[in-house]
């Protein structure tokens, strides 16, 4: 028998379906999966926040194989995982449908204007123009980031008649390479960031790349608070150097009340919500899961695998 430690979060839509050789040991506190972590060869310990799965990854010594609904991971002790040989699946591509649409919402939220359309509607008062004009149509796109989010980011926006330009390292299909965007951020109106987080995009939009973007541009950070070095970022903002930022993460988060991210009428922040917006991804996650038992067991590779090297 194969001892596994589940969180009792998923443990309705997984233990009917678990097989004669899983033994599985459900856990509801931070506590019991400590206790329970060291025994584990299969182990799914997410929590709300990072520091408790810090810690029972940290006391899982036997594990073998760790699985998570979160993409980004990277706040894990990647190098004790790689050391101790553990495989790693991620959420990756589970909350992809509802990120590219959010995206899409965001975009079109600023294009239209529609925050002040609401306030208006809360005011009780009938506008007699609309207070935005942009059209997507036409527009073009860098999007950074060409994984399972950005791939259906890039269709989406594709239907709207924009012109959607990806960063790639293939520079396949019209791409550009890594090394070339930043020479083009002037030709474009969006610049999407779908990136993870790792060491080598930490803080990739700063002030020379604000600097360099059209004063139309408006920039969509759908991917981790940390690729924006937010100082800048303000400071651009406060200046008016580009149209908007639209945020749904920040560094830190949750945001602090007196953050001065909040006071600016040109930046719109959604508290990390894009992922959330659904009710599939519990269902999504326990049915990948399911299927990866059936590969590992019978020493197949189990997806979507993690990188340890590349964090991601």
């Amino acid at each position: 028998m194969t001892k596994a430690v589940l969180s009792a979060m998923i443990r309705p839509l997984v233990e009917p379906l678990l097989p004669g050789w899983v033994e599985p040991q459900w856990f509801m506190s931070k506590e019991q999966a400590l206790e329970l972590a060291p025994r584990a060869e299969i182990g799914w310990f997410d929590f709300t926040q990072p520091e408790p799965m810090v810690e029972v990854v940290t006391a899982a010594t036997q594990l073998k194989w760790l699985n998570s609904i979160y993409a980004g991971l990277d706040f894990l002790p990647l190098d004790l995982l790689r050391e101790r040989g553990v495989t790693v699946t991620n959420g990756a591509g589970i909350n992809a449908i509802t990120i590219a649409e959010y995206t899409v919402m965001l975009m079109l939220a600023h294009a239209k204007g529609y925050r002040d359309v609401v306030r208006a509607q809360d005011r009780r008062e009938w506008l007699l123009d609309s207070p935005g004009k942009r059209e997507l149509a036409g527009e073009r796109v860098l999007l950074l980031g060409l994984g399972a989010i950005g791939g259906l980011i890039k269709t989406r926006l594709e239907a709207f008649d924009m012109k959607v330009v990806p960063v790639r390292r293939s520079g396949e299909q019209g791409a550009l390479r890594p090394g070339e965007w930043r020479g083009r951020l002037g030709e474009f109106d969006w610049v999407i960031l779908a990136v993870p987080s790792t060491a080598e995009t930490a803080g990739m939009i700063g002030a020379a790349e604000l600097a360099a973007m059209r004063p139309n541009a408006v920039l969509v950070n759908i991917a981790r608070g940390d690729v924006v070095k937010q100082d800048a970022l303000i400071e651009a903002l406060r200046e008016n150097r580009i149209e908007a930022a639209l945020l749904d993460v920040t560094d830190p988060e949750p945001l602090p009340a007196d953050h001065p991210l909040w006071e600016l009428a040109n930046a719109q922040i959604t508290m990390h919500l894009s992922g959330r917006a659904q009710t599939k991804m519990f269902q999504r996650s326990a049915d990948r899961f399911i299927a990866n038992l059936e590969h590992w067991h019978s020493g197949q590779p189990v997806a979507p695998q993690m990188d340890l090297e590349l964090g991601y």
